[in-house]
């Protein structure tokens, strides 16, 4: 039981770091946003436009997506056994963990997630793969104007920027507990790995917030 546990821990701690190399990529391809208007707008539909038309990247999205449902599954599934087991409370090695909040907390920052996640997908994938939008003077659609027209209303931006809070924590969380499960949060190296967890997180975070500020001041 306890080998299948770990197993299970393994493919999460796995996945997390696939999910984690995404966000790096995801952001750099976002921070086109930043740009002018109008080179924004050419080089983000451009860049729209390459990611869904590459038959290489419509696979590897297709494992992404793949990849966050197996890791939100067995996560919770690791998470009610650790509830039911035996009656008794799991204990927690809070050596992994950046703070006890997180530990105790993650099912409502996965919940948050959760939800931000289905926005997401349903205004800006859903709607540039299945609906009819404008295109732009290069003939591509028009994924910019959808971008900034949801970024300039207040309530859309404060739930994007709650959700990206509640990303950050969930980050940390998953940072040192896949040191943990992979081996790598020993005296040794313990140093680094904070290091590493804080720097990319704070990177990640504030770069994809920056991003509906900067749309909505502007």
């Amino acid at each position: 039981m306890k080998n299948s546990t770990l197993k299970k821990k393994l493919f999460i701690a796995n996945i997390g770091l696939f999910l984690c190399f995404f966000l790096v990529i995801h952001l750099l391809g976002n921070l086109q946003l930043l740009l002018p208007e109008d080179v924004a707008r050419e080089q983000f539909n451009w860049y729209s436009k390459m990611l869904s038309g590459n038959i290489l990247i419509k696979i590897i999205s297709w494992i992404l997506y793949a990849s966050i449902m197996g890791h939100a599954v067995l996560a919770l599934l690791i998470t009610i056994k650790n509830k039911t087991a035996s009656g008794k409370n799991y204990y927690y090695d809070k050596r992994n963990y950046a703070s006890a909040w997180n530990s105790r907390n993650m099912g409502i920052l996965g919940t948050i997630l959760l939800l931000f996640l289905i926005i997401h997908f349903k205004d800006f994938w859903y709607v540039y793969q299945f609906t009819e939008l404008p295109l732009d003077s290069k003939g591509h659609k028009d994924l910019y104007a959808i971008v900034v027209h949801s970024y300039s209303q207040f309530w859309y931006v404060l739930i994007y920027e709650i959700s990206l809070v509640a990303l950050g924590f969930h980050l940390l969380h998953g940072f040192f507990s896949a040191s943990g499960t992979l081996g790598l949060y020993h005296p040794k190296y313990i140093k680094a790995v904070k290091i590493i967890g804080w720097v990319y997180t704070l990177i990640i975070t504030g770069g994809f917030m920056a991003i509906p500020l900067y749309i909505y001041f502007k």
